[in-house]
C-alpha cells in the first residue's frame, strides 16, 4: 500500500505520514512541482492533496492527474468556502478534509478511500485463505508460521494479493516495487517472482501465482 502526501507544512505533512505509516509505505513531497513529478513517476493507492502549495497549486495538479490515472484523491485545504470544495470535487477529488481536523478523521477518510477503491484493504489486516500479512512489520505468516521473505519479495506478495484477480503487467510491478528510475532492469521481476514461487511452493500457495503469458502476472483461485 503506497500514499503519496502533498503538504508544504512540514509538520502537518510529518503529523499526517506518523498517521499512516501503520498500514502504509508513504511518500512525503511539499510542492507542487515535486508533486506532479512524483505522481507522473510512480504508481500510488492514494494521494493526500493539499490546494495551495509552492509552484503549482493543489487543483491543477488534480486535473494533470485525471489526464491519465483515477488513482483516489483526498483533497486538503484550510479553505472552508464551498466554491473551493465543489472545484476540488468537480475536478476529480475523491473526498475533502478541511483543516484543521483530527487524526483519527484524517485515518477514516483514508481507509474508506482505500476500501473504496481496493476491495482486498482490511487497515492492518490482509489475509488470504491461512496466509497472513503483519502489514506494520512486513510478515509473512502462514499457519502461523513465519515465512522468510525479503524486502521486494514481501513486496511483490503483498501487491499482487492486494490486487487479486487482476492481471498486473510486468511493467507495472517493476515500477510500483523498484520505481520508474531505478536503474534495474526488468529481467529482475521474473527473478523475483521465481524466488517467491520456490518459497510459496513449499506451502502449497505457488498454485495461486499465475503467470499470464507475454502479460505479467496474476494471484488468483480460479483455474
Amino acid at each position: 500500500m503506497k500514499i503519496l502526501i502533498v503538504e508544504d507544512d512540514k509538520n502537518l505533512n510529518n503529523t499526517m505520514a506518523e498517521a499512516l505509516k501503520a498500514f502504509a509505505d508513504v511518500e512525503q513531497v511539499f510542492d507542487g512541482e515535486e508533486a506532479l513529478f512524483q505522481a507522473e513517476q510512480n504508481i500510488f493507492d492514494l494521494i493526500i492533496l493539499d490546494v495551495m502549495l509552492p509552484y503549482v497549486d493543489g487543483f491543477t495538479i488534480l486535473e494533470t492527474i485525471r489526464k491519465n490515472s483515477n488513482v483516489p484523491v483526498l483533497m486538503v485545504t484550510a479553505k472552508t468556502m464551498v466554491e473551493d470544495r465543489v472545484k476540488g470535487l468537480n475536478l476529480g477529488a475523491d473526498d475533502y478534509l478541511t483543516k484543521p481536523f483530527y487524526r483519527d478523521e484524517l485515518v477514516a477518510r483514508v481507509e474508506a478511500l482505500l476500501r473504496r477503491y481496493n476491495n482486498n484493504f482490511d487497515g492492518l489486516k490482509l489475509v488470504f485463505k491461512d496466509l497472513e500479512f503483519d502489514i506494520v512489520h512486513k510478515i509473512v505468516r502462514i499457519n502461523g508460521e513465519n515465512i522468510n521473505l525479503n524486502g521486494k519479495i514481501y513486496d511483490i506478495l503483498e501487491y499482487l494479493i492486494r490486487n487479486k484477480d487482476i492481471i498486473i503487467p510486468k511493467e507495472q510491478l517493476f515500477n510500483r516495487i523498484w520505481g520508474f528510475e531505478s536503474d534495474t532492469v526488468w529481467s529482475v521481476v521474473e527473478v523475483y517472482v521465481s524466488n517467491l514461487r520456490k518459497v510459496l511452493k513449499d506451502y502449497d500457495y505457488a498454485k495461486y501465482l499465475k503467470t499470464v503469458r507475454n502479460v505479467g502476472y496474476m494471484w488468483s483461485e480460479k483455474e
